[in-house]
Formats: C-alpha cells, sequence, structure tokens
C-alpha cells in the first residue's frame, strides 16, 4: 500500500553563517520532493561561488530524485566556482553513493563545519538567519 506523502515530504531549514549557505533536509528525498528541493538548491546556486553546506543526517531516504537533486547541485556549484560539501553519517547513503559511481564525487563530512553550528537554546525565539522552508 502507498504511503502518505506528508510522510515522506521534507523540510529544510536554511541558515547563512558567515558566506555559507547550511541547509538542513529532514525526511525522504525521492520523486515527489527532489524536484521541489532541486528547484530551491538552484536557486541557492545561481550566483557566482556559491558556498553550499547540505546537512543529510536527519533524511531518512534518498532515492534516484534525490540523487540527480544532488548531483545537479554539485554540478553547478563547480561550474560556478563554489564548494558543495555533504554532511552526513549514514552507511547506507555512502554506500549508496558508492554503488552508483558517485563515491569520490561529493566531498562528506560526517559532522558540520566549526562556526556552521547552531543549537538553539530551549525556549529561545529562532535565530533570525533560520528560516524554516516546507519543500513539496
Amino acid at each position: 500500500m502507498f504511503k502518505d506523502h506528508e510522510e515522506s515530504t521534507p523540510c529544510h531549514t536554511e541558515r547563512l553563517v558567515g558566506g555559507t549557505t547550511v541547509v538542513e533536509l529532514r525526511g525522504e528525498i525521492d520523486l515527489c520532493t527532489g524536484p521541489p528541493l532541486s528547484a530551491r538548491l538552484d536557486a541557492l546556486t545561481a550566483g557566482p561561488f556559491p558556498d553550499l553546506v547540505l546537512d543529510l543526517r536527519p533524511v531518512s531516504f534518498v532515492d534516484c530524485s534525490g540523487l540527480r537533486a544532488l548531483c545537479r547541485a554539485r554540478n553547478r556549484v563547480l561550474a560556478r566556482g563554489g564548494r558543495l560539501r555533504l554532511v552526513t553519517e549514514s552507511a547506507r547513503l555512502l554506500g549508496i553513493l558508492r554503488c552508483v559511481g558517485l563515491g569520490g564525487a561529493f566531498e562528506v563530512l560526517s559532522r558540520l563545519p566549526d562556526g556552521a553550528v547552531f543549537a538553539p537554546h530551549p525556549g529561545s525565539a529562532p535565530h533570525p538567519g533560520s528560516v524554516p522552508v516546507s519543500v513539496g
């Protein structure tokens, strides 16, 4: 049986830290959510020298549409002289990247780079540079 699309709709949060855009993705990146995510990543990589960190640690599933969105973002960043880093600890995702020949295509980190970490205090207002955005 098909599951409710609400469960697979990823959300993401964006924040600008210095000149780096940090995007935390959550949920599933699949056929339904990959295209809108790709459109958002296109906007984030439109200018010269984009510096983008995609935090994939909270992502539970990535299909070929998700891989396509990541590859498209990578190609756009490289064409504009920028940098793209993926943050993941998922052996499954790293294995998928290796299986499809993308094992060395991305700069992969196990944690956010220094200075890109933002942890709000409980009960505090959201960080002004942190904007929750629903994709899908």
